[in-house]
């Protein structure tokens, strides 16, 4: 009987550390879930927002990177296309997607 009362008293002590380990596990998980995000996709989302500002804000005229490392100037904008010209030939423009542009820069007013 006394064997019966040990073996009762021992099931409950361990579910109640199985209850506290499943708690503890999930917390883990948790706290890596929460780095991962914060150190992988929060710089992405901010790089994200930094690109989509430069883009709302280009002009005809700005000087462009483009994304395979081209130099051109902005000559026209329409929507999500851009027609950029390269080099000194002016016959040399080519009508490409705002995403193709890596780098802006501002004409200055000498």
């Amino acid at each position: 009987m006394n064997l019966m009362l040990l073996t009762d008293g021992a099931a409950s002590e361990g579910a109640g550390a199985g209850a506290g380990s499943l708690i503890s596990l999930v917390a883990v998980y948790g706290v890596l879930m929460l780095a991962l995000w914060f150190f992988f996709m929060r710089p992405q989302s901010k790089e994200r927002k930094k690109t989509q500002e430069m883009l709302s804000t280009l002009e005809v005229g700005d000087v462009v990177v483009t994304t395979s490392g081209f130099y051109g100037i902005v000559i026209d904008i329409t929507g999500d296309d851009v027609i950029v010209e390269f080099g000194n030939n002016k016959n040399c423009r080519i009508p490409m997607k705002k995403s193709a542009i890596s780098e802006v820069e501002k004409p200055s007013n000498n």
